[in-house]
């Protein structure tokens, strides 16, 4: 027996004041939020740590790798779990009671944004680690004899240089962590594959449901794509790996 396809059902009122189309956009753009201040997070802690593994110091090396290693093989639901539940008892005081005042959505959101912010971040340390030491050991020196303290061999030379390298590798962490945002909704953040799971409770439309948004994860792959590509292409080094 063929399956009847009933594309309309997003039009259908899913309460006194949304359709289900307004559901899936609405977790939609919850992703693009989570995605987006997650990343934001992981890219600076994430620089900061590399940097760290990349410093001619043991111990504030150590301790980057020792970040690293950790939260690498944690697994992330695990990880998740850990914020929403612990962490916001360990916060300051006034920290957590700003938290615990919000709505349990936006206590959820908050805590599983930074959580996957927290994750990323190992993984983007190991991009910046791998970007700063494919330069050169003559371009740090270099920096050195100039005058330049460490710190701002790091900030005028060494950073500039490698993130304009590790643009591609970057790219698959950015994906990456839009699709892990999909792991929030064990949390109760309604993003996308949270607001699937209910348009196919509500409607039970569920090749509809789930094609809509396998839809939607794909148009938000494929603004990254072309927004990091631009980005690949204005940054571009002539002579170095990757340039044309």
């Amino acid at each position: 027996m063929g399956y009847h396809w009933t594309w309309s059902v997003f039009l259908q009122p899913a309460n006194a004041r949304e359709t289900y189309l307004d559901w899936l956009f609405a977790g939609m753009w919850t992703t693009i939020q989570m995605g987006c201040l997650g990343w934001v997070i992981a890219f600076v802690l994430g620089s900061l740590l590399g940097v760290m593994r990349t410093v001619p110091h043991r111990f504030i090396a150590g301790v980057a790798t020792a970040y690293v290693e950790i939260i690498r093989n944690i697994p992330l639901i695990v990880q998740l779990f850990i914020w929403y539940y612990l962490v916001p008892k360990m916060l300051p005081d006034a920290w957590r009671e700003w938290l615990f005042a919000q709505k349990p959505a936006t206590s959820a959101f908050v805590t599983a944004t930074v959580g996957l912010g927290v994750f990323t971040a190992a993984r983007v340390c190991e991009q910046v680690r791998a970007g700063i030491q494919s330069l050169p050991t003559g371009l740090r020196n270099a920096a050195l004899s100039m005058g330049f303290t460490l710190p701002q061999a790091y900030r005028f030379v060494l950073l500039p240089v490698s993130y304009r390298l590790i643009i591609p590798p970057m790219t698959s962490e950015m994906l990456s962590i839009f699709k892990n945002s999909s792991i929030a909704s064990t949390v109760g953040v309604l993003e996308l594959f949270a607001r699937a799971r209910q348009l196919n409770d509500y409607t039970a439309r569920g090749y509809e449901s789930f094609i809509a948004v396998i839809s939607c994860y794909l148009i938000i792959n494929a603004m990254v794509m072309l927004i990091m590509g631009l980005i690949e292409r204005y940054a571009r080094l002539p002579g170095m790996i990757g340039s044309k």
